[in-house]
């Protein structure tokens, strides 16, 4: 089977999550890595043995790449994966797809325009609990949702922000809990429940981080256009990361589930209990708990979309939806952030 030639731009923290599932893949071969600060791409073109690049432009012109991964500051994934799409070359980008709505939804238009494939990183929907929640309301066993609740508290000190040159900012982040960690619970509830969403209030402060000016804790309601409502509150002023918890109040029972569990509760007084798998990810060199052990699974089912062996599930276009909801949650924001 052809090995897919593929390059990562931004060697930062995310970046192993990516580097370590491309080496490991069977779909996939590592030829190159970017990043603007040489000491981040030296190191990893030491530890993985490729060539590196401070100016991604040339190395998108000088490596025959089949596609690039980008871990990069959120007001630059769209900018980077437009000039990627108009060489030829298939992009996965890490969350979000950018920090407006409406470069999100012109990047899916010109990677359709250039015929390439362009999916972004949502890896906790492929968590054992996500699978099995969604499987049983797709089978019917749940029914549709009827109304949900997520819950995130974690903690962030003052030197996460400090020690970056983009985090904590509007410009560069585009917002802090919501669009930085809340993003994924949201989006594993909002793929759950599948329909509309009609109206979205929300309330966002910061209550305990002087040193950045965006939300530091956030709730609100989503209205959806099947009759759905969905209830977010998250916050990272918890001193410690506890599991995210989302609720899905369903027509035939109830789902309680976090990246590591799920319960599900049926009307009929049956239940089922799973906890997250992990014997099929990979052994990555680095990461954070929570950002889950998923990254390589969804890294190969873009290869194989690539490969042309399946669709593609996790596209600009399906990504677009969790996009519109994150920026309608600042734009319908009801309280001024000090």
């Amino acid at each position: 089977m052809k090995k897919l030639k593929i390059g990562v731009i931004g060697c930062g923290r995310i970046s192993v999550m990516h580097l370590d599932s491309i080496r490991q893949s069977e779909f996939s071969e590592l030829v190159a890595v970017c990043d603007i600060k040489e000491n981040l791409a030296k190191t990893a073109s030491q530890k993985y043995g490729v060539p590196y690049y401070t100016d991604y432009n040339k190395m998108l012109e000088t490596e025959e790449l089949d596609a690039v991964h980008l871990c990069l500051p959120h007001y630059i994934h769209t900018s980077v994966a437009i000039d990627a799409f108009k060489k030829g070359v298939n992009v996965l980008s890490e969350k979000p797809m950018s920090i407006k709505y409406e470069d999100a939804v012109e990047a899916v238009r010109i990677a359709e325009e250039c015929g390439v494939k362009y999916g972004v990183i949502f890896q906790c929907r492929y968590n054992t609990p996500s699978q099995l929640v969604k499987k049983r309301i797709l089978d019917g066993r749940l029914g549709k949702v009827k109304c949900g609740r997520t819950t995130l508290t974690w903690y962030r000190p003052d030197n996460f922000y400090d020690d970056s040159d983009w985090k904590g900012t509007w410009e560069k982040e585009g917002g802090g809990v919501i669009i930085d960690q809340a993003i994924h619970s949201i989006d594993l509830a909002n793929w759950m429940i599948d329909s509309i969403p009609v109206e979205i209030q929300s309330s966002l402060h910061n209550r305990n981080h002087e040193c950045m000016i965006v939300e530091d804790s956030a709730e609100g309601l989503i209205k959806y256009e099947n009759g759905a409502l969905l209830s977010f509150f998250a916050m990272n002023n918890y001193f410690v990361d506890e599991p995210i918890e989302i609720r899905l109040l369903c027509e035939n029972g109830n789902a309680i589930f976090s990246y590591d569990k799920a319960v599900i509760d049926y009307v009929d007084g049956t239940s089922e209990t799973v906890y997250n798998n992990t014997d099929d990810c990979a052994n990555y060199s680095g990461g954070k708990d929570y950002w889950g052990f998923k990254h390589n699974i969804q890294i190969d089912q873009f290869y194989r979309s690539l490969l042309g062996l399946e669709e593609l599930e996790i596209s600009g276009k399906e990504a677009l939806k969790i996009q519109k909801i994150i920026c309608d949650i600042y734009k319908n924001n009801d309280c001024k952030i000090k």
